[in-house]
C-alpha cells in the first residue's frame, strides 16, 4: 500500500469493503440551479476566398445529449449552453463503412446534399467509422473508478446511479484486468486496491459500502487516483481513470485552470481520463468537459440506468478502447465553387489551421467501433450568401484539374502508442452529390435531422424561419432504420417534447463561463 503522507493526501485509506468514513451530508439548497456551461457561441460564416481552411479535432463525446434529454423530460428547454450539436449527431451509430483494413483504423464517408432548413444551400456530411473488436481481441484494462461520494452526491440519481451503473462495467472485467475504486468527499483514500477483474465479489462489496457525505475534495482524488493508475501501469493495457460525479469541485484543487494544467502533464504518462456525469441542480458540464478533453478521454452524462447500460455494456469496446487518438479533421474549400461555409458544432475543438501538421497539438479519440460524424453547411458559388457581394472581388476562373471539387478532406491521427501521425486525403467532388435530401443515405437524412434539433434548441440564427421541430420530426421519422435499441425512436420523442416545451416557455439562460483559452 502506498502511504497517504506520500501523495500529498489528508484523508486516510479504508480497507477494501469497509465504509468510507464520512461527515454528516450536507443540504443542498433545492430551489437554486446551480449548473454550469461554457459560454459558447456557434461558430461563424467564413468566407472561402479569405479563409478556405476548416481544423478541428474530433469529438466522441455524448454528454450533452443525455443532459439535454434529462432536461427535455422534465418537461424544460435546456440552457443554450448545454447543447452541443457534435455531441447530439454523435449519440448515435450511423451503417457506414467497415475500414478494409485495420492498417487504417477508420473509413471515411462523404455525401453533399442539399440543406433542408435554408434553401439554396449544401450540407457536406463527413463520416468515419472505426473498426469494431470482439471481446477476446480487446487489451487489459488498467482501470481505476474515482467516484464522488461528497454530500451533493446523496440524491438517488447521483452515488446510488453510479453504483448501479459500474456494476454492469464490474460484470464485464476478467482475470486480465486490474480496477481500483477511490472516493473523495471531505478527503479522499483508497477504498480498493488494484485488484483482478474477475473477482467481481470483492468489487462489488467495495462499490456498495459506499454513501454520500461530506464536501468535494476532487482535486485530491484525482491526484490519488493517478498514483495508482501509475503504479500499476501496463503498457499492454489500457490505463484509464473513469471519475464519476456531479462535478462540484468545492475543497482541494478546485481552480478549473489547475485541474486542466494538471490533468494535461498526467496524459504524458499514457493514462486516459474519462468523466462520467451524473444527477443535475449543481451539475458543473463546464469543468468536465475541460477535464475530459484536456485528459484524452471521453465525457458522457448518465440520466437513467439504460443509459449506463447503452455506455457501459453496449458501447463498453467504443468508450474504453482507443484505436486511434489525436484524430484531426481538415476541409479546405475551392473558392470556384464554395463561396461560403460553416461547420455545425464543434464550437470547443476548433484547431488552428497550423495546428493540423503539428503532432504535439492534442486532439480527439476514436474507440473501437466508434463513428465520427461532422457537417459542414456551404453556399455554392452564385447561391445567396449570408453576406452581401462585394463590388471589387476578384473573378476566379476555374482550374480543369479541380473543376469538379468542392473541397480537400485531410486527416490526421496516431495509432495508439506511437507518436507520428499518419494522413488520410480525398477530394470532395461531384460524386459525392445527391440532388435531394431525400434521396441521401439513411445515415445523412437522420444526422440531419439531430442536427437541425440541435440548433432549434440553441437557437441558432443560421435556420431559416418556418423551419421547426416538426419538419425534424418528419425528416428522423424516415430515416429510423434498424433501430435495434430504439434510441431513434427515442429522438422523435424528444424532438416532440421539445416542439411541446418551445410552446410553453422561452429558452432558458444559464450563468455562463468564459471559453478558455487553451483548447485542444
Amino acid at each position: 500500500m502506498v502511504a497517504q503522507e506520500a501523495l500529498g493526501v489528508t484523508g486516510s485509506r479504508v480497507a477494501a469493503g469497509a465504509p468510507f468514513a464520512q461527515t454528516a451530508p450536507q443540504p443542498m439548497p433545492g430551489t437554486v440551479d446551480r449548473e454550469q456551461y461554457e459560454d459558447v457561441d456557434p461558430n461563424p460564416i467564413h468566407i472561402v476566398a479569405e479563409q478556405p481552411v476548416s481544423t478541428f479535432s474530433v469529438d466522441v463525446d455524448t454528454a450533452s445529449y443525455s443532459n439535454v434529454r434529462r432536461m427535455l423530460n422534465e418537461g424544460r428547454l435546456p440552457p443554450r449552453d448545454a447543447v452541443r450539436i457534435e455531441e447530439l449527431v454523435n449519440y448515435f451509430h450511423y451503417n457506414y463503412p467497415l475500414p478494409r483494413t485495420r492498417e487504417q483504423p477508420f473509413s471515411t464517408n462523404v455525401t453533399v446534399a442539399p440543406s433542408p432548413w435554408a434553401e439554396g444551400r449544401q450540407l457536406v456530411h463527413i463520416g468515419l467509422q472505426g473498426y469494431n473488436i470482439v471481446p477476446r481481441e480487446r487489451p487489459p484494462l488498467n482501470l481505476v473508478l474515482l467516484l464522488d461520494v461528497s454530500g451533493s452526491m446523496s440524491a438517488a440519481n447521483k452515488l446510488p446511479l453510479v453504483q448501479q451503473s459500474f456494476r454492469m462495467l464490474i460484470d464485464q472485467l476478467n482475470a486480465r484486468d486490474r480496477v481500483s475504486i477511490v472516493v473523495y468527499a471531505g478527503a479522499a483514500g483508497a477504498v480498493l486496491e488494484p485488484t483482478p477483474g474477475n473477482q467481481h465479489a470483492r468489487i462489488l462489496a467495495a462499490l456498495d459500502s459506499l454513501s454520500a457525505g461530506g464536501s468535494t475534495a476532487g482535486g485530491e482524488g484525482l491526484r490519488l487516483a493517478y498514483s495508482l493508475a501509475e503504479q500499476n501501469f501496463n503498457a499492454n493495457a489500457v490505463n484509464r481513470i473513469i471519475i464519476a460525479t456531479d462535478g462540484d469541485f468545492n475543497v482541494g484543487i478546485n481552480d478549473p485552470e489547475q485541474l486542466q494544467d494538471f490533468v494535461s502533464r498526467k496524459r504524458e504518462t499514457g493514462i486516459y481520463l474519462s468523466v462520467f456525469g451524473f444527477g443535475g441542480g449543481n451539475y458543473n458540464d463546464a469543468l468536465m468537459q475541460r477535464l475530459a478533453q484536456n485528459g484524452n478521454g471521453m465525457a458522457t452524462y448518465i440520466d437513467t440506468l439504460n443509459e449506463a447500460r447503452r455506455v457501459l455494456r453496449d458501447e463498453m469496446a467504443a468508450n474504453l478502447f482507443p484505436i486511434a487518438t489525436d484524430v484531426k479533421i481538415q476541409a479546405e474549400f475551392n473558392p470556384n465553387r464554395v463561396a461560403e461555409y460553416r461547420l455545425i458544432g464543434y464550437e470547443t475543438r476548433m484547431l488552428r489551421r497550423e495546428d493540423f501538421n503539428n503532432d504535439q497539438v492534442d486532439a480527439g479519440e476514436i474507440g473501437a467501433g466508434h463513428s465520427v460524424t461532422a457537417i459542414y453547411e456551404i453556399v455554392p458559388v452564385g447561391g445567396r450568401t449570408f453576406n452581401d457581394p462585394l463590388r471589387y472581388q476578384d473573378e476566379r476562373p476555374a482550374a480543369n484539374a479541380t473543376a469538379n471539387e468542392l473541397a480537400f478532406l485531410r486527416i490526421r491521427y496516431k495509432l495508439p502508442g506511437q507518436d507520428a501521425s499518419r494522413l488520410i486525403e480525398r477530394p470532395i467532388t461531384d460524386a459525392d452529390s445527391v440532388t435531394s435530401i431525400a434521396r441521401a443515405p439513411e445515415y445523412v437524412r437522420f444526422a440531419t435531422a439531430v442536427a437541425g434539433y440541435g440548433q432549434l434548441l440553441r437557437g441558432d440564427p443560421y435556420i431559416e424561419r418556418g423551419y421547426d421541430f416538426g419538419d425534424v420530426i418528419s425528416l428522423a421519422q424516415g430515416a429510423r432504420g434498424d433501430d435495434e435499441f430504439g434510441w431513434r425512436a427515442e429522438f422523435v420523442q424528444l424532438a416532440r417534447s421539445a416542439q411541446s416545451a418551445a410552446a410553453l416557455s422561452p429558452i432558458q439562460t444559464q450563468p455562463r463561463l468564459q471559453r478558455p483559452v487553451a483548447q485542444r
